[in-house]
Parts: structure tokens; sequence; C-alpha cells
């Protein structure tokens, strides 16, 4: 039997029955080369590939077709998924890499500890000189715990369909998990926030290279994304949440980038409105900057 080929979701069983009747066809045509045979075989090739002809085409009618659905009924997120595998196809992972001196290496164990030191040199800070805790005298009273209203709110608020952390609890299972569920990771925030220390496995996360362009075996043509657990994210959010409105007073309006209901598009238009209108002469202030 052949393997099922993943980069042609239309190959069906079906299909690996025609390709047997191909194969048997030919095994006759080897073992006795008459001209029947060979006509038999001329005939079953044809068959075959007028048969993955149209199973392709009647693949791409309900895929454009599903397009179509998603388009009318605005399900934006599978509608750009869609046109993607369109686009872009089948894209094999690259199963072998390069090290630092640019040799080409095959096994996993060499794969991996180059992909450990990149994206340590990366993510990890270097030549920092250790700095000296100081004690800080405040007045401000103790920060509340947060409220059970509060931890709701932060729940309803995660985003759906996003990949899990180290523990594999996804967002969708908390939100289903009830009052029981939330009631315990509830208590846990409460315990974390009260002796100030956080898990050691909310400190791990799993990085996941995605490709960006060019070479496959170099890692500088791919970027990390380092996925969190959804418990660390719900703490995450709670104290966001918090620091929004103190951060809203401290920043100025010059500041639009990463801000709700603002965009750094308007001063982008104000500079090419002072460029346009001074010139050259503001070109070379900028440049000298």
């Amino acid at each position: 039997m052949h393997e099922m080929k993943q980069h042609k979701p239309w190959f069906d069983e079906e299909c690996l029955g025609i390709l047997d009747q191909r194969k048997q066809a030919k095994m006759e045509w080897i073992q006795d080369p008459s001209q029947s045979n060979v006509d038999t075989l001329n005939k079953v090739r044809r068959d075959v590939c007028r048969h993955f002809r149209n199973k392709n085409k009647a693949y791409l009618k309900a895929k454009i077709e599903e397009l179509e659905t998603n388009s009318k009924i605005n399900n934006i997120r599978d509608l750009y998924r869609g046109i993607n595998d369109v686009k872009k196809g089948y894209q094999p992972r690259t199963g072998i890499g390069k090290d630092e001196k640019g040799d080409l290496v095959a096994d996993s164990h060499s794969i991996m500890a180059r992909w450990r030191n990149y994206f340590s040199q990366i993510l990890n800070v270097h030549g920092v000189s250790e700095v000296r805790q100081a004690e800080i005298h405040t007045a401000t009273p103790l920060v509340p715990e947060p409220s059970a209203l509060e931890f709701e709110l932060v729940i309803e608020k995660l985003k759906s369909h996003k990949s899990p952390g180290i523990d594999q609890i996804t967002a969708e299972l908390i939100k289903a998990g009830g009052r029981t569920i939330h009631g315990e990771i509830h208590k846990l925030i409460i315990a974390i926030w009260n002796n100030e220390e956080l898990l050691e496995e909310w400190k791990e996360s799993v990085i996941v290279s995605i490709h960006r362009k060019g070479d496959k075996t170099e890692c500088n043509k791919y970027r990390g994304i380092s996925l969190l657990t959804t418990t660390y994210k719900i703490l995450s959010n709670i104290l966001l949440s918090r620091l929004i409105p103190y951060a809203e007073e401290i920043m100025g309006d010059h500041q639009c980038g990463f801000r709700r209901n603002r965009s750094a598009t308007n001063h982008i238009f104000c500079i090419r409105q002072i460029l346009e209108k001074n010139g050259n002469t503001m070109r070379q202030c900028i440049s000298s900057l």
C-alpha cells in the first residue's frame, strides 16, 4: 500500500486503490510485455491521471466555496487561513541546519544544540553587571488581592485558538471548566500574589521557530515565539489591567504605539506633511539626527 501523501489533501483511499491498479497493470506488463498488456497499462495510466485531475479540481472548487462562505459570514480567521493554504501550498520542514561556522548538520542533537545557542544569544542578556537591590520605602497601601469579579473578567477576555504552554492547558479548557476550575485557579493566583513568588513552571516557555523567508537551514531566517502557560497569562492580564490607568497618566499624547484607540498613522502623516512643506531642509535635519 502507498503512504498517504500529506501535501495533497485530496489524496484519499480511492486514489490508493487506483494506484494499486496501475501497479498491478505494470507488473503484468513486466511479466508479459505483450501488446495487449501495453495497451492496458497505457489505459490505466490515462485513467489515473484523469482521476487525479478531477480530484484536484473538486478539491479546489470546494475550497473556493468554503472561502466564499467564510467571506459572507465575516469569518476572517478561517478566510485568511484558507487563502494562505491555497496560496502557499504544502511547505515541508527541513531536517537539516547550519551551525555557527555555516556547515550543514543533520543529526537531531546537533540541530537542537544549535537552536539552543541561537535563542540563548538572542533572549538572554549578557554582560550586565549585578545590580544591588535597594530597599524602597513608600507610603502607598498594599495592593488588594484580585477579586473574583476581576478574575472572571480576565478569563472572559482570554483569546481563543492560541497554542498552550508547557502544561498544554488551553484558554478554551479554562473557560469551559466552570466554577470549580475557576475557583482553584483563583486560589492559586491569590497565593502567588501574597507570597510574591511565581511557580517554577510559569517561568518556562516553549519556543517555536517560524520561518520568515530565505534559507531554511539558517537560524537567523526564523523568528521565535514563546508559548506561555495560560494560567500565567491570567495573572499577567490582571497586572496589566491595574497598571494601564497609571501608565496612561504618565505617557503623553506623543506616544501612540501599542496604546488602545491610538495609532501611529497620524504621526506618520504629520511628518510627511512637514517634509513636503519644508522640502530638503527638513530631510537634512532629520538625517543629521
